[in-house]
């Protein structure tokens, strides 16, 4: 659990430098754009676990913000597509790269040996929860697992 704490702390960081700029819905929500593409409002509500009105009201306030935008979906016209802008994707690049320097500052102060064995087991917990390429990439537990 202290493991969880330290990364739970560098989460917070990196969302704390961003939080004059999204709330943390609304970065979730870039976040899920720039890691699986383009979503549909559908998608976007279920991945936050949110009605849909709530979703459409976080996805304009990032439009009207210059961080996503609408396009159509050439596959259906009936739906647009949400995609980062220019300006989204530097904030997540901003998010990411926080937590990248701050986990590796901390994976850089473990023995070799140490190093080799967190990623094993990194890789066999992402594995568990389903991040192993073979689903669709979201985290989700489920009951009984």
């Amino acid at each position: 659990m202290r493991a969880a704490s330290v990364l739970l702390a560098v989460v917070a960081q990196s969302v704390a430098e961003v939080e004059d700029v999204v709330t943390t819905p609304q970065l979730r929500v870039l976040v899920l754009i720039a890691t699986h593409g383009p979503q549909h409002l559908g998608a976007v509500a279920a991945d936050l676990g949110v009605h849909p009105s709530n979703a459409t009201r976080i996805c304009e306030r990032l439009v009207n913000a210059g961080l996503i935008e609408r396009a159509d979906d050439p596959q259906d016209r009936r739906f647009l597509k949400l995609v980062l802008s220019a300006r989204g994707r530097q904030l997540v690049e901003q998010v990411m790269d926080h937590r990248r320097t701050a986990i590796a500052a901390v994976v850089g102060r473990l023995p070799t040996r140490a190093r080799a064995s967190l990623a094993a087991a990194l890789d066999a917990f992402a594995r568990s929860a389903g991040e192993d390429g073979t689903e669709d990439g979201r985290f989700a537990l489920r009951a009984g697992d």
